[in-house]
């Protein structure tokens, strides 16, 4: 097995907050202790309720964030301290596209000459050689020279979409990290950016990361999910086989309000309340207040991340302690 792109082991993330003017500073971990692994050509994605960390955990994988404790690797060296000389030399082997492409991109500037930004950043190329790689990039995202000449709000959401990939790839990255790329999009143009995806990933060998909270989407992307909790990893494996038979009751919750077209019909996992506060988190398993099938050890032991079987993994008292009994909804 190759070794991977991109490693994070172990790496938490704590923000501070506090309650008015003069109220005490809170921690509010986003991101606990999580360790993954992507390897080139493959696409990682990570999903979970808003506020489980998934995005810090993107922003963690660029360099954009440092996490408080934990390593970053890409391509087997440690991720060099945000803004150094190193960094931003390493920011043209790894770039995000963002949720809100009218929000990434300048309203002033003609979308051609953003995407061409990053070439003259790391100083590649000439003019002429420049102009050239905007012309291919623009092409290779389903675009053409005369959509290079307009400003963003002229274009669709679809087409701004691409823009943003397309300057995301014109360093010819080896990692991407999407970050809920089609949310904002409306259901056809979301299958178009999806395929598009696709289509440069096998082409170029890329190495992604794809946040959402859409698991129809994550589905037909990725290869392997890791599904996030209140900071923590509680279920890991290929997407088939998690998407198909979830273990960790959080996980069937998920995948049981998104059915699959043409498999039989789950029942369907209602969760009472809401996330908790990060800032109070619940002792024990963090997901035992919502959990159908808690029991008294759940409210004071957190489970562990353990194997449950090639390649698959899931935090919860009830799968690592009969492992062949498995927890998927019949």
């Amino acid at each position: 097995m190759t070794a991977p792109l991109l490693s994070l082991d172990n790496v938490t993330r704590t923000y501070m907050s506090r309650k008015g003017l003069f109220g005490t500073p809170v921690g509010v971990q986003a991101v606990a202790g999580v360790s993954l692994e992507v390897r080139a050509g493959e696409t990682l994605g990570i999903v979970g309720e808003s506020g489980s960390g998934k995005s810090t955990m993107g922003r963690m994988a660029l360099g954009l964030e440092a996490p408080d404790t934990g390593r970053v690797a890409l391509g087997g060296a440690l991720m060099p301290a945000l803004g150094t000389a190193d960094w931003r030399a390493l920011r043209k082997r790894a770039q995000m596209v963002f949720q809100d492409p009218l929000g990434a991109l300048d309203r002033r500037v003609p979308v051609a000459r953003q995407i061409a930004e990053p070439l003259e950043i790391h100083g590649i190329g000439s003019p002429t050689e420049r102009e050239d790689r905007v012309r291919q990039a623009l092409e290779l995202t389903g675009l053409s020279e005369d959509h290079g000449r307009r400003f963003p709000h002229e274009l669709s959401g679809g087409q701004r979409q691409r823009v943003v990939i397309a300057r995301a790839l014109i360093t010819d990255p080896e990692l991407l990290v999407c970050d809920e790329p089609v949310s904002a999009l409306d259901v056809s143009i979301q299958a178009q950016v999806v395929n598009l995806l696709i289509d440069l990933q096998a082409e170029r060998g890329l190495g992604m990361i794809f946040i959402s909270h859409d698991l129809r989407v994550v589905r037909q992307i990725s290869q392997r999910v890791a599904v996030m909790y209140l900071g923590h990893i509680v279920e890991e494996g290929t997407a088939e086989e998690v998407l198909r038979d979830p273990q960790h009751p959080y996980t069937q919750a998920l995948v049981s309000a998104a059915p699959t077209p043409g498999a039989q019909r789950r029942q369907r996992v209602i969760l009472t309340g809401e996330p908790p506060n990060p800032a109070a988190r619940p002792t024990g398993c963090a997901f035992h207040p919502r959990c159908p099938v808690a029991q008294d050890r759940c409210r004071w032991e957190t489970p562990a991340l353990s194997q449950i079987g090639p390649g698959r993994s899931a935090a919860c008292h009830l799968i690592t302690d009969t492992p062949s009994a498995g927890m998927a909804a019949e």
